[in-house]
């Protein structure tokens, strides 16, 4: 018998079906060891050893690890194929007592039949320069963090935290909404001619050039200036000086790499690069589809190369001949050359793994955010081997004369002509027509229009925009990017806008000009790449683990000791003074910077320990922020009493939103939910007295009977009101918008 050990129970589900009698499968559930979480757990004195601990949830994978591998006669490491699969792998034959020159490690990019049965011929020992990188990448992180977050706690505000390469990431943030905030819109205007040919068919064209000069974007700064070339064209001479036309040919983009993924399906779909991460691991692991049991749909997501197997480039050939035809099919396979700083030219980048799993196929058997992050994978993956799409591009030069200077306007049009790989892969393309035209064929004006803009600041990022810079810049690898930007968000260095960009808090600026001040290593864009080089390095044995340790943390840690001596707290969030006087002690209110951003609170702290939200700093969207919803709520709620001591009832702010407390507190402990009144009134299916409320709880929102604990009827998803027609349980809505029934045992779905 033959153990063979995933990281992921789903994983170890796809595999059982090609494997026969002679294997057993088994999950680590993720990693088995890991760093404590009670001190650093790293020997500094003895070249950075970790200390390894065994995580309480993991102790009972462990034992049945070890009991299981010790009726086996052989153990067989199938984690995934990258430095963190590769420690994962390291862990377990450490916990197993595996030698590594007795090791069996598989790798392979897809979970699939052929890529299974291929990697268990050719088994190879643990290559422990990638566990040596991964474990170099774990103990920099833990320093950085161990040593540097409580200089935070104590310098700026308790709960901070600094990382290698999330600092890196929120200065990146931080330093674009500066501009943002630096800049200064300038007006400008443009100057539109809507003509006609003799055969009266229109066109528009813009003034570019003035006797011969072009005209630059901020030429035209006032409405008196673009008045003035109007009035000068009221009946100028419209003449065709030039017609240029030619086929362009669009290419295709090259199939995704993680970086790509995260950024084309936060544009096209909408998701976060957390959001993508999670679906492409789903379908990388395996889905259940009727009739074949689990199948993993996708190869490895965490990559940073552009190759495609032999096998792949073969079976979409045939399949694009087969679909589309002959003119869809490249005579010879494209090969892409990866751009990305330190890109693993060996592994491969992300496709179906089956060419002919088209999604529709498949769409019944995936939740609808799997079948669109799929789709887009499997569309992507085949037109990298399409040919160019071709349009026939015109361009118009037109002559005008006015009545004292000369002027030049371009129009342009664009007609498809063969959509290419357009056909498989859609994107914005609109055909802008154009009358036939020949050269000194005169025009004619219908009006002459000024059109007035202002210039933009920059954007804030996106998901992708922010994956996409930190790519550019060799920050991070392609299983850090989701990670990074999910850990700044919940550590509330950055907030999602009403764009979902991300917008830095207030304690974000204060952080980074502390880091930046102060340590500017650590948020060094060239530094933090530095060390991702370094990282390269120690993989493929370039580099020592315990040399790259040191260089770094000896000059990190001097400088660390004496910034404790040298920076004063008040030199880096300087108290700002109010007119504003505490309402339990008399004494003025000053202006403070928590992990939350700024708050009013008591100069007399902490004597008295007052606090109070400062205006215009609420969270968005709570009643706190809007004034006029909190005073709607509380007339709403005016002369409700609490039902356990008959105290009145007031309405509070907390952290999931308003809700009604006993005045009695801490005598009384009594809350109750506010019902919003453009909810539906659900009636309990179970007591037939209550109603079904939103609660919250430290896993998320739930629904649950208002008359808890007396009816404990709860759902996890929302909700519709309406009841399931098969079972008469009510009809939910879960987390991918799908109306199903709440009863487990009944398969209904909308």
């Amino acid at each position: 018998m033959k153990l063979v050990i995933v990281e992921s129970p789903t994983k170890a589900k796809t595999i059982s079906r090609f494997l026969g009698n002679g294997y057993k499968i088994e999950s680590s559930f993720g990693h088995v060891r890991d760093l404590p979480k009670s001190d650093m757990g790293i020997d500094i004195e003895h070249d950075f050893a970790p200390k390894y601990v065994i995580p309480t949830k993991a102790k009972k994978t462990v034992s049945h690890l070890k009991e299981v591998a010790k009726g086996v006669d052989e153990i067989i490491l199938a984690s995934d194929e990258d430095r963190e699969g590769e420690a994962i792998a390291w862990h377990l034959a450490e916990i197993l007592k595996i030698k590594q020159k007795d090791s069996k490690r598989i790798v392979f990019h897809e979970i699939t039949e052929h890529a299974l049965l291929e990697a268990l011929k050719k088994p190879r020992h643990l290559d422990q320069n990638l566990v040596d990188a991964q474990q170099a990448r774990r103990v920099l992180d833990r320093l950085v963090g161990y040593e540097l977050s409580p200089f935070l706690w104590k310098k700026v505000a308790k709960g901070l935290s600094a990382g290698r390469v999330q600092s890196v990431a929120v200065r990146l943030v931080v330093e674009r909404e500066r501009e943002i905030q630096a800049f200064k819109s300038e007006e400008y205007w443009g100057i539109k001619a809507d003509l006609t040919s003799a055969k009266h068919e229109p066109l528009v064209a813009e003034l570019t050039k003035i006797n011969g000069k072009t005209v630059g974007k901020l030429q035209i700064n006032n409405e008196t200036a673009a008045q003035k070339i109007v009035t000068d064209l009221a009946d100028g001479k419209f003449v065709v000086a030039d017609v240029e036309e030619k086929v362009l040919h669009k290419a295709a983009p090259a199939p995704f790499t993680t970086s790509t993924l995260q950024q084309a399906a936060n544009r096209r779909l909408g998701y976060s690069a957390k959001q993508t991460m999670m679906l492409a691991q789903q379908l990388y692991e395996g889905i259940d589809i009727k009739g074949e049991g689990h199948v993993g749909l996708i190869t490895y997501m965490r990559t940073d190369s552009l190759n495609l197997s032999d096998k792949f480039l073969g079976e979409a050939k045939e399949y694009l001949h087969q679909t589309f035809g002959e003119k869809y099919v490249l005579a010879i396979a494209k090969k892409f050359k990866t751009k990305a700083k330190g890109a693993q030219e060996a592994h491969e980048a992300i496709r179906p793994t089956d060419v002919a799993r088209n999604p529709e196929g498949l769409r019944q058997f995936l939740s609808p955010t799997q079948f669109r992050l799929y789709r887009l994978i499997w569309q992507r993956a085949l037109a990298s081997q399409m040919p160019d799409a071709q349009f026939n591009q015109l361009g118009v030069t037109i002559d005008a004369a006015g009545q004292t200077k000369k002027y030049i306007f371009k129009a342009g049009g664009q007609v498809l002509l063969f959509d290419g790989y357009l056909k498989l892969y859609p994107e914005t393309n609109e055909d802008r027509l154009l009358p036939q035209l020949t050269a000194q064929e005169k025009l004619n004006l219908v009006k002459i229009t000024p059109e007035q803009h202002f210039t933009k600041p920059p954007a804030r990022f996106s998901d992708a925009s922010l994956v996409k810079e930190m790519e550019k810049y060799g920050i991070g690898r392609p299983s850090t990017y989701a990670p990074t930007i999910a850990t700044i968000e919940a550590r509330n260095y950055v907030v999602r806008d009403e764009a979902k960009k991300l917008k830095p808090t207030d304690i974000a600026f204060v952080v980074i000009d502390l880091l930046t001040k102060h340590f500017p290593d650590i948020v060094d864009y060239d530094f933090t790449a530095d060390m991702e080089k370094l990282l390269d390095k120690i993989a493929v044995g370039k580099a020592e683990y315990s040399a790259v340790l040191r260089d770094f943390y000896g000059p990190f840690h001097k400088n660390l000791e004496e910034k404790y001596a040298d920076v004063k707290k008040d030199d880096i969030i300087p108290k700002e003074e109010t007119d504003e006087v505490c309402d339990k002690c008399g004494s003025p209110m000053i202006i403070k910077t928590g992990r939350f951003g700024k708050f009013l609170a008591c100069s007399a702290f902490p004597a008295c320990k007052n606090i109070k939200p400062l205006p215009g700093h609420e969270k968005p969207g709570t009643p706190a922020a809007d004034p006029e919803k909190m005073k709607a709520l509380t007339e709403a709620h005016a002369g409700e009493v609490c039902a356990k001591c008959g105290s009145p009832m007031a309405v509070k702010i907390g952290r999931f939103g308003p809700f009604l407390a006993c005045t009695a507190y801490p005598k009384c402990k009594n809350i109750k939910n506010i019902i919003d009144p453009n909810e539906p009134v659900i009636a309990c299916p179970v007591c037939h007295v209550g109603h079904i409320v939103r609660k919250s709880s430290r896993r998320g929102t739930f629904y649950a009977c208002d008359r808890y604990p007396d009816c404990k009827t709860s759902f996890w998803a929302k909700p519709t009101g309406a009841v399931c027609p098969e079972c008469s349980s009510l009809l939910v809505t879960d987390k991918d918008g799908n109306v199903v029934c709440s009863n487990k045992s009944c398969n209904y779905q909308q």
